[in-house]
């Protein structure tokens, strides 16, 4: 069975209206939600929305926090997003960043006491669309052993950058593990194994098995370089006041209260140099490597090429498996919803 990306939207407002949070917001995080599933990164998609049900459920999740700026200069500021829905507290945190980028050429802003906020390569093109340089990281829940380890200390910890010229765009957004947990946990509820050489279970030895990795530990990308940039990424997000390592809470199980960090840049390269030239050789150097010879059997793509490929081949709609399914239609009964209008 299908759900279209305008159903999709139209079912999670509904949902979090239920739930107590004002259209506005709703309809922020329904946005995020849509753009992960049409972008292909299904792991953080509406197969996701459940976990933040059972937030709202469980009470960890505010449905209209009261979030607070408690640190700011002209071109830094922390948020304290007072548990609300991460998605709304990531926007307001890049706006923010945004805006000081305009002013004085660069923007930072950490987030403490916010949700899962989805696909982290939202925030970043939102500086994008801007002509800004935009930056996004964020840890997570222990997930990832150190490099040579076997105990989980870091997250799988993502990292977005997202840069404008005047006719090519450059979006990376990738864990920093050789799978995203929401992978893994796809795979759990799909009843499919994972691929090999991405995790270890408990006893240090690679599996394929969803429900081993999780109980074992997820390996870092590249070994030592992922590791390493795993690691900064994990002190980075906790500059506003938040925690690290195995502190963290609240990513993996919805019911706990969230620990993680959030971390926003934006850079405007009109305070660098000439910005005209500047995105003229950003396309040059795209063009010199779409016009370089690949390798048999590969095709050379840019980052966020393949997203741009996946929105055009999902808007139409995608498939939801029967699990999801269930899960969504038991929310919407609970609600007084009918899933048939959405579905």
């Amino acid at each position: 069975m299908k759900i279209t990306p305008e159903n999709e939207k139209k079912l999670i407002i509904d949902i979090l209206m239920k739930y107590g949070v004002n259209k506005k917001d709703a309809e922020t995080t329904a946005n995020v939600y849509v753009e992960a599933d049409l972008k292909g990164f299904t792991s953080h998609g509406i197969g996701r929305f459940p976990q933040t049900v059972t937030g709202l459920e469980a009470g960890v999740i505010k449905p209209n926090p009261k979030m607070k700026i408690i640190k700011e200069s002209p071109a830094t500021g922390t948020i304290d997003g007072d548990m609300g829905l991460g998605y709304v507290i990531g926007e307001k945190a890049m706006n923010m960043a945004i805006e000081k980028a305009k002013n004085i050429g660069i923007g930072a802003i950490a987030t403490v006491n916010a949700n899962h906020f989805g696909i982290t390569g939202h925030y970043s093109e939102m500086a994008l669309n801007e002509d800004l340089i935009g930056i996004a990281i964020t840890n997570t829940e222990p997930a990832m052993a150190p490099f040579g380890g076997t105990t989980k200390i870091l997250g799988t910890n993502p990292i977005a950058i997202a840069i404008k010229g005047k006719r090519h765009t450059y979006s990376l957004d990738m864990a920093t593990a050789s799978i995203a947990r929401g992978k893994i946990l796809e795979a759990l509820r799909l009843g499919k194994e994972i691929p090999e050489g991405c995790a270890v279970d408990k006893e240090g030895n690679i599996t394929t098995n969803p429900e081993k990795a999780l109980e074992g530990s997820i390996l870092p990308f590249g070994g030592p370089k992922g590791y390493g940039l795993a690691l900064a990424i994990e002190i980075i997000s906790a500059i506003g006041g938040a925690q690290m390592g195995t502190n963290v809470k609240g990513t993996k199980n919805p019911r706990d209260k969230c620990t993680k960090g959030d971390f926003f840049m934006a850079i405007n390269p009109e305070f660098f140099g000439d910005k005209e030239e500047f995105m003229d050789k950003i396309d040059n150097l795209i063009d010199e490597i779409k016009n370089s010879k690949p390798a048999e059997g590969f095709n050379i793509l840019i980052p966020g090429e393949i997203e741009k490929m996946n929105i055009e081949k999902n808007k139409n709609g995608f498939e939801l498996d029967d699990i999801l399914y269930n899960k969504l239609k038991d929310i919407c009964d609970k609600n007084g919803l009918n899933i048939t209008e959405y579905i």
